[in-house]
């Protein structure tokens, strides 16, 4: 594996690959001294060019956990606010000495391009292009539900997927990378998958994607589901009313407490997920958030391993 770019590149073998060794990389993490010696001698840049508070941390924390250099650039204060381009700011940190390049762009395409072209010729991480894929996102969502299915079940989580797990991706999927991200790789993993959203907050095309579109969140919570993924709604790329306001919205699409009250009272072990921030009282309700069925705050700790175990593998080329 040379970059990760995007989840429809990976093989069902890859994927359990990277998730096996997140595993590894996770126990790591619950010992006193949490460094590995694997990246020691190795710089990692986090080119980031939108703002993250997640994403950039677990990131800078995971190549840390390493023994990596971390450079971290952020486009604000930077030469690109004075017209710099993409090609001449990543020349630039390769003359720097960096070694791998995790990127995070306002433009969809922009890893794809970075690693199609000779500018640098270094592994590329896509940490999120405009509203197409977010790769690292969608492989910490599958080994939570990965881990919370094999703790529930009382086996190990190494070496399966996630076949037959039913998931429901609800909310603002048009602007969501992490919903396309999620789509190609719960369905390379065995995972039944549907969308939930109204009509206008579904991309063009969605129709021809290999899931279920649902309009009516409460059927299919009733028709029952392991796992719904609430997804952020995201005012800052909206241009147009895509519904009539934020109280319609809820009401329709959100996690509110009565649905909240509804799983509980079915006795359904439904796991309540989402990628963050999250904008509480509108697609998530604070209880929904904070109840027991939650897995936001494992998603968070899940999402170093993975970071890790996507840049041992993209900088060392070997499993463990």
């Amino acid at each position: 594996m040379k970059h990760l770019l995007s989840t429809a590149d990976l093989s069902r073998e890859e994927a359990i690959g990277i998730l096996d060794i997140a595993e590894q990389m996770r126990e790591s993490g619950t010992r006193a001294i949490k460094k590995l010696p694997a990246l020691r001698g190795r710089t990692v840049v986090n080119l980031f060019f939108e703002d993250s508070t997640r994403t950039r941390i677990s990131f800078e924390a995971a190549a840390k956990r390493l023994s990596a250099d971390v450079i971290n650039f952020s486009a604000k204060g930077s030469s690109v606010s004075k017209g710099e381009s993409l090609k001449d700011t990543a020349q630039t940190l390769l003359a720097i000495g960096a070694d791998a390049v995790v990127i995070r762009h306002p433009d969809s395409g922009a890893p794809a391009r970075l690693a199609a072209t000779d500018w640098i010729g270094l592994p590329i991480v896509n940490a999120g292009d405009g509203t197409h894929e977010h790769p690292t996102q969608a492989l910490l969502d599958a080994f939570t539900l990965r881990r919370q299915v094999a703790l529930r079940e009382g086996t190990s989580p190494v070496g399966r997927g996630l076949d037959g797990l039913k998931v429901a991706i609800v909310g603002d999927i048009l602007h969501s990378r992490v919903a396309r991200s999620n789509l190609w790789l719960l369905n390379t993993l065995g995972a039944e998958v549907t969308m939930v959203a109204p009509p206008t907050l579904l991309p063009f095309g969605a129709q021809s994607w290999p899931c279920t579109i649902s309009y009516d969140l409460d059927a299919v919570i009733a028709s029952g589901i392991d796992a719904l993924m609430m997804l952020r709604v995201q005012g800052e790329r909206m241009n147009a009313a895509y519904f009539p306001n934020p109280r319609e919205y809820s009401r329709y699409w959100g996690l509110d407490d009565a649905r909240l009250a509804q799983l509980d009272a079915s006795g359904a072990e439904t796991l309540i997920m989402h990628p963050g921030p999250m904008n509480r009282g509108l697609e998530i309700s604070s209880a929904a958030a904070d109840s027991p069925r939650s897995t936001v705050l494992d998603q968070v700790t899940n999402g170093v391993a993975v970071r890790m175990a996507s840049l041992y593998m993209l900088l060392s080329g070997d499993l463990i």
